[in-house]
């Protein structure tokens, strides 16, 4: 999707659908929407006498949120149909509620087959919000919310609907430049957020730690950020014990992945750190065969990390980000590890095996370790960790989030209410600590069914640690295993991948400036 914007009147131009707006409970429209109105048979110019009037005095729109619906202009205008977008109430207008009735009306548009597509800012006029925040919004909506995943269709393009060009209106020329400002800035943390998308609904064997590493290297070339690979042979100098162990049972070889947005940067640089197991089957530790498909998102926040350095890569932040993405494939088989083993991590830390489905904490635990070298200035990890956060947080809500810093915890739940990405502060117990202790290791992986949620996050904390510094850097944990997949079309999101934590990264790097 080409993403454009004008400065016109939205009623004169052509466009296979134009996109306006309105709030819940108004009767008479006003700004764009309003002069559409007009241009679509109100008598001698009366406000509130057009085919949009007319729709709502019918009660057939009504401003709702995430509600739509078509008018046809049967010639009156260039464009041959309206998409009227509802805001709902004007109090709990918001960003995300531009993002979402953009999306709405965008999918609205793809399905009735319309390849130009104009849009006003939604929230830029009566709305009161910061017009390039608006615009930033509206784009992304419509980008996240017309994104497909098509790559594996044999129909090819036959029954593909697209999008092609998407155009934003603004009429003020003294807003013009923040609305083309705002919808770039949109188009590349959106196609960020795709990015994550796409690689979580691609199929296991198409998706190796190899060929995800090798993806990384042709992302980084072309938005100039820099990538360092480590293979087996580097993985085991550096005695990465937990990316060891996770991979033995595979046929496919662990990868390390070093992303860094300006190599070299003065300063403490932002650390991003995503859980990459492309497949989870469990190890030894079988999971349930039932839903054992979706463990193809267990690299979700190995995607997140992706998407937000190729974004953050694009806009050329000034922040120094550096994203640490350990990729591995846990599989059970004759060499794979077992309950019972004792590991060695890079830290020298020992883990005692309780349950090799407990695998993610171990690959993160290194990379974690492996940050300390950075002197960062904050770390967040993600990772779809732990079914128990599902069950604490519920599916498709929201994320949890630990902290071993108050300070550090609120930017990052700044930056995720900026973007609608719910995430809500966990606590870190010191009795949690004592639950992962091991009679026969210094710890071990796993507590069982109890506390899942809590005794994961301490586990990696050991690991921010050093002997003499008992919180070596900031750092938050995100357990987003409830934000993987959306089994339905609502708002910006399609059904699939969230892409969830793309933006919230990227937000949080862009707020450091």
């Amino acid at each position: 999707m080409k993403i454009n914007v004008v400065q016109k009147q939205i009623q004169a131009l052509p466009a296979d659908a134009l996109i306006v707006n309105l709030f819940e409970g108004v009767t008479i429209p006003a700004g764009a929407t309003g002069a559409v109105d007009s241009a679509l048979g109100a008598t001698d110019g009366i406000p509130g006498d057009g085919a949009v009037s007319r729709l709502i005095r019918l009660g057939d729109f009504k401003g709702r949120h995430n509600e739509v619906a078509v008018v046809y202009t049967n010639g009156m205008i260039p464009a041959p149909r309206v998409i009227l977008a509802g805001l709902g109430r004007k109090e709990h207008f918001s960003l995300d509620r531009v993002r979402q009735a953009s999306g709405v009306a965008a999918r609205k548009a793809r399905d009735l087959g319309c390849k130009r597509v104009t849009s006003v800012v939604h929230g830029g006029g009566m709305g009161g919000l910061d017009v390039r925040a608006a615009a930033q919004a509206t784009v992304e909506g419509a980008l996240l919310g017309a994104y497909q995943f098509r790559e594996y269709k044999t129909n090819g393009d036959s029954e593909l609907k697209e999008i092609a060009d998407f155009t934003l209106v603004e009429f003020n020329p003294g807003r013009f430049q923040a609305v083309n400002q705002g919808a770039r800035d949109g188009e590349i943390i959106a196609s960020g957020a795709n990015t994550a998308r796409t690689l979580i609904n691609r199929p296991p064997n198409y998706l190796s730690p190899g060929m995800l590493a090798d993806y990384c290297i042709e992302m980084a070339a072309r938005v100039r950020i820099a990538c360092t690979v480590y293979t087996e042979k580097e993985i085991a100098e550096n005695k990465m014990g937990g990316l060891q162990a996770v991979s033995q049972g595979s046929a496919n070889a662990p990868r390390f992945v070093i992303l860094d947005s300006m190599p070299g940067g003065r300063g403490q640089p932002l650390v991003y750190v995503g859980k990459g197991v492309t497949f989870d089957t469990g190890g030894i530790s079988l999971k349930d065969p039932a839903g054992m498909e979706n463990m193809k998102a267990d690299m979700g926040g190995a995607a997140a990390v992706i998407g937000a350095l190729q974004a953050i890569g694009e806009l050329g932040l000034p922040q120094r980000v550096i994203g640490l993405v350990p990729l591995v494939e846990n599989m059970p088989g004759g060499r794979a590890f077992r309950p019972s083993d004792v590991i060695t991590m890079m830290s020298g830390t020992t883990v005692e095996i309780i349950s090799t489905d407990a695998e993610g904490r171990l690959i993160l635990a290194d990379a974690l370790h492996f940050a300390k070298r950075y002197e960062p200035g904050g770390v967040v990890d993600l990772a779809t960790l732990t079914g128990a956060s599902i069950v604490a947080l519920g599916e498709g809500i929201a994320a949890g989030l630990f902290s071993n810093s108050e300070k550090w915890a609120e930017r990052i739940l700044q930056s995720a209410r900026q973007c609608g990405e719910r995430m809500w502060q966990m606590p870190l117990f010191a009795e949690y600590g004592e639950k992962i202790k091991s009679d026969v290791a210094d710890i071990k992986n796993s507590t069982g069914r109890t506390a899942g949620v809590g005794t994961s996050a301490y586990f990696l904390k050991r690991f921010v640690e050093t002997e003499h510094n008992k919180d070596a850097y900031r750092w938050a944990h995100v357990d987003m295993a409830s934000m993987m997949f959306s089994t339905e079309n609502k708002g910006y999101q399609p059904r699939g991948a969230i892409g969830y934590g793309v933006r919230t990264l990227v937000e949080l790097a862009r707020s450091q400036e």
